[in-house]
């Protein structure tokens, strides 16, 4: 059916776009691909936040136009071509794989010349691989990635302002209220699991 065709892909567009409302008003990434635009952004010397609008309308402006262009684009591509897109999934995975890792080597070392990009290229990877496999998603890896440096500089401004006392992360209402709130984020999904292995064990007895 046509409809049902229609509203997942509805769906996944709109939360594209979605996604791009807390990156760009509070630099908060929505999902992985805007975690990887963030990272983009820092590198670039670009802050995302709310005065990203104000300080770089004409990006602003460039990527929100960017996502109009991109989705007739789509539009127009994918009607003439969607019979020719179907037949790609037909194709097996040992044919695909070895085909996007070559095309992916190719132009990294393209861009840089550099047999150490290409190393770079084959551990992170390999990397993602094992993380796919153990269900660990990417988007905390990049944050951590893009967000550790800041970190580590407001660390030690608090630990400068306290003459190293560590205490000063807990007692201070909004970083204990935070730090509450990251073991809490941290202790329900392990607590999650540990009850499912419970229950699935029960089962198991019965």
């Amino acid at each position: 059916m046509p409809e049902g065709v229609a509203a997942p892909e509805g769906a996944n567009n709109a939360e594209t776009g979605g996604a791009l409302v807390p990156l760009l008003t509070l630099g908060i990434p929505g999902s992985a691909t805007t975690a990887i635009l963030l990272a983009a952004l820092v590198l670039w010397g670009f802050k995302p936040g709310p005065l990203f609008l104000s300080d770089n309308p004409s990006l602003f402006w460039s990527l929100v136009a960017s996502m109009y262009i991109g989705n007739v684009m789509l539009l127009v591509l994918n009607l003439p071509l969607v019979p020719l897109f179907a037949q790609v999934l037909r194709a097996p995975a040992y044919v695909l794989y070895p085909l996007i890792v070559g095309v992916s080597m190719v132009g990294v070392y393209s861009t840089s010349t550099s047999l150490f990009d290409v190393g770079l290229l084959a551990g992170f990877g390999l990397l993602g691989y094992v993380m796919r496999k153990l269900d660990y998603p990417a988007a905390p890896l990049i944050l951590g990635m893009v967000l550790g440096g800041p970190m580590e500089r407001a660390l030690r401004q608090s630990l400068m302002m306290s003459g190293g006392d560590l205490g000063i992360l807990v007692t201070r209402p909004i970083a204990a209220t935070m730090l509450c709130l990251a073991l809490l984020i941290l202790a329900v999904p392990l607590f999650a699991r540990l009850n499912a292995w419970r229950l699935q064990a029960m089962e198991e007895e019965k």
